[in-house]
C-alpha cells in the first residue's frame, strides 16, 4: 500500500472515531430523536450553504441528479432517526453495536446494485458479524428494541453509502453533502407529523433546545457531519464501499470506550456483549487478509488466460 492509501485509512479510521461519537451527542442533547436529525441537518445545510455563497460555488444540478441526490438525503434522515431513537430506548453502546450489521448488509446490496458477483468471503465476514450481534442479543435482550432500530439504521446506512459510491463519480463530495442535508431536513420536517400523532411523549414536538444543547448540535452538525460526511464521501472515490462499512464496524469499538469513559457504570455491559464486540471487531481484522489472498487468487487466474 502506497503513501496516499495509509493516508486514506488513517483517515476514515479518524472519521469512524468521530462518528462513534455522535451516540454520545444524541444522550448528551436532551431534546429528541427526530428533533435532533432536524436541527442537525437544518444547521448542516446552512453551514454548507453559506460556505458555497462565501466562495461564489455553483450548486446548481440537472433535475434527474437532483432528486437522486435529495432521495439519498431522505434515506439519511431516517437512519439518523432510528440512530438516535435506538441510543435512546437502550444504551449508546448496545446502538453502535447493532450498526456493525453495516457490513452485512453491504455485502449484498453493494454487488446488486453494482451488477457484480457478490464476493464469498464479505458474505462470511458479514455473518460473523450478525453471530457477534447474536452474543450480544442473547445477553441484552432487555435492550432487544434499540438493537432491532439500529439494525435497521445499518441496513438504511448501507443503501445510502453504496447510493454515494455512484455519486461521488460525478460530483463533489461537499455538493452532495449540502443537497443530501437538504433532503434528510426536508424528509424530517415532513415525517414530524407522523412522529407526534404516533410516537411523540406527550404528543408534541419539542423544538426548544437548551444552551448546552445548541453547543452540542452545533458540534454534531459542523463536524460531525458536515466535516465527517463531506471527508468519507471523498474517501469513496478511493476505497471500496464494503472497506468502508466493514471500518465503520469499528464505530462500537471507539463509542463504546469513549461512553464508558463519559457515562461510567451507567454504559458497563454484560461479559457476553463485549464477547460479540470482539466477534465483531475480528471481522474487520480479517478483512484484509481475504482481500489480500483474493486478489492474489484473481491476478493468477489473469495470467493463465494470457
Amino acid at each position: 500500500m502506497n503513501a496516499k492509501g495509509v493516508k486514506d485509512y488513517v483517515m476514515l479510521h479518524f472519521i469512524v472515531l468521530i462518528w462513534g461519537f455522535t451516540a454520545i451527542l444524541g444522550l448528551l442533547i436532551s431534546i429528541p430523536a427526530v428533533e435532533i436529525v432536524f436541527y442537525r441537518t437544518l444547521m448542516a445545510t446552512i453551514i454548507l450553504g453559506v460556505l458555497f455563497a462565501f466562495r461564489k460555488r455553483k450548486v446548481k444540478l440537472p433535475l434527474n441528479e437532483l432528486v437522486k441526490i435529495l432521495g439519498t438525503g431522505a434515506l439519511i434522515g431516517l437512519h439518523w432517526i432510528l440512530f438516535f431513537g435506538a441510543a435512546r430506548v437502550s444504551t449508546a453502546s448496545v446502538c453502535l453495536a447493532g450498526m456493525a450489521t453495516c457490513s452485512l448488509w453491504t455485502a449484498f446490496i453493494e454487488p446488486w446494485v453494482n451488477k457484480v458477483k457478490v464476493k464469498w468471503y464479505e458474505v462470511v465476514l458479514g455473518i460473523m458479524v450478525l453471530g457477534g450481534l447474536y452474543v450480544i442479543f442473547s445477553f441484552e435482550l432487555q435492550y432487544w428494541e434499540g438493537l432491532l432500530m439500529a439494525v435497521g439504521a445499518a441496513f438504511l446506512g448501507a443503501c445510502f453509502t453504496v447510493s454515494n459510491g455512484r455519486l461521488t463519480k460525478k460530483h463533489s463530495p461537499y455538493l452532495i453533502t449540502f443537497y443530501e442535508m437538504m433532503g434528510a431536513c426536508v424528509f424530517t420536517a415532513l415525517f414530524m407529523p407522523v412522529y407526534v400523532h404516533y410516537f411523540a411523549e406527550n404528543g408534541s414536538l419539542q423544538m426548544v433546545p437548551s444552551i448546552s444543547d445548541w453547543f452540542w448540535l452545533i458540534l454534531l452538525s459542523g463536524v460531525c457531519t458536515v466535516y465527517a460526511f463531506s471527508v468519507s464521501v471523498e474517501l469513496m472515490k478511493r476505497l471500496s464501499v464494503f472497506v468502508i462499512n466493514l471500518t465503520v464496524n469499528l464505530e462500537p469499538v471507539y463509542g463504546i470506550v469513549l461512553a464508558v469513559l463519559i457515562f461510567g457504570e451507567k454504559e458497563q455491559m454484560t461479559p457476553g456483549f463485549y464477547l460479540g464486540g470482539l466477534i465483531i471487531l475480528a471481522s474487520v481484522c480479517m478483512y484484509p487478509v481475504f482481500n489480500y489472498f483474493y486478489k492474489r487468487r484473481k491476478n493468477k487466474q489473469l495470467l493463465r488466460v494470457q
